[in-house]
């Protein structure tokens, strides 16, 4: 019986790595090229932008046009994940604010990489492996999430502490126009405006857009990697280990609890909602914390962050596979 217990736990757990080694192995696969010179700064940021402004655009498009926009747009959903990331937010700011003696700027950027997960780069690609189809919904509600109320929230509370801007009103203007560009949302008002008026793309163009999504996942892995490549470790181990433990577990927790608590929410989309909360920090996290001072510690964080979440991921996508309610 023991015998029969230890290979199906071994078996869980080499399923458990066949879904993060891959990941993991395409992140690598971009630090090796930036650290062996085979791809410059400028070329990895070329596939960066391929991938924002192409590559996830038309996989949010590609999930809209695939299901009836009544079943994708779940009110509950955004209500659970936006209601969890906000306590996040609040609870990384009161500490750093209150325990930390940080200013609100240093204190924003903080309770920012704590809240704010990676969904374009790491969490839909983790969550795709995992859930399959239904990830690429949930990449769009998320990041309405983020680009709406967590990333805005922060950014505004940052600019005043900072004085860059002589009033609220034109730092809420800054931020509205910087939403307004963002390809992502722009790719989710194109997807809106189809299913809503019931129009479908001609056969030429969604085949396009089908191809540049099936690119989003592997590209973002390896944009991913890239950006790794240079940053550093530098003396910041409280501020680093706080912001990491509340990204990497906090996080998570915090949207399966909510998530719990608010019925009638797919399973499916629970599991896809905590993968995504488990990600590590928005991507440009590092170049936020250099404008407002505090680059050295998001750099840091998000260095560790994303070499730890091998392993919480691991841990959670165990956890999540065995706990019966949320059985896939």
């Amino acid at each position: 019986m023991r015998a029969l217990y230890s290979r199906a736990e071994k078996a869980s757990m080499l399923s458990i790595l066949a879904i993060t080694t891959p990941i993991f192995l395409l992140i690598g696969a971009g630090y090796v090229a930036r650290r062996s010179r085979l791809m410059s700064a400028e070329q990895m940021q070329g596939v960066s932008i391929f991938v924002l402004y192409l590559a996830l655009p038309a996989l949010v498009i590609r999930a809209f046009n695939q299901q009836p926009l009544g079943d994708i747009l779940q009110l509950n959903y955004l209500v659970a994940y936006g209601l969890a990331s906000a306590l996040v937010f609040g609870l990384g700011l009161l500490i750093s604010l209150r325990r930390e003696r940080e200013n609100l700027a240093a204190g924003a950027m903080q309770a920012l990489g704590m809240a704010a997960a990676n969904s374009g780069f790491i969490g839909y690609p983790v969550a795709a492996m995992v859930i399959g189809s239904p990830a690429a919904v949930l990449l769009a509600l998320n990041m309405m999430v983020e680009n709406l109320l967590i990333i805005p929230t922060a950014l505004v509370l940052a600019e005043m502490a900072s004085q860059r801007s002589g009033r609220l009103a034109t730092t809420l203007k800054k931020t509205a126009l910087n939403l307004v560009k963002n390809p992502v949302l722009v790719g989710l008002a194109i997807a809106l405006s189809l299913a809503g008026s019931g129009l479908l793309l001609p056969a030429p163009l969604a085949k396009a857009v089908d191809m540049l999504a099936e690119a989003a996942g592997p590209a973002a892995l390896f944009v991913i990697g890239g950006a790794l490549f240079g940053l550093r470790l530098k003396g910041q181990t409280r501020h680093v280990s706080l912001i990491v433990i509340g990204k990497l577990l906090i996080h998570p927790l915090a949207v399966l609890a909510a998530f719990l608590v608010i019925p009638g929410i797919d399973p499916v989309y629970i599991v896809g909602a905590v993968l995504f909360a488990s990600a590590p920090m928005i991507s440009i996290y590092p170049l936020f914390g250099q404008r407002y001072g505090v680059g050295d510690m998001s750099a840091a964080a998000m260095l560790t962050a994303t070499v730890a979440s091998f392993v919480t991921l691991s841990l959670i996508i165990a956890l999540l596979l065995h706990t019966p309610s949320l059985a896939l």
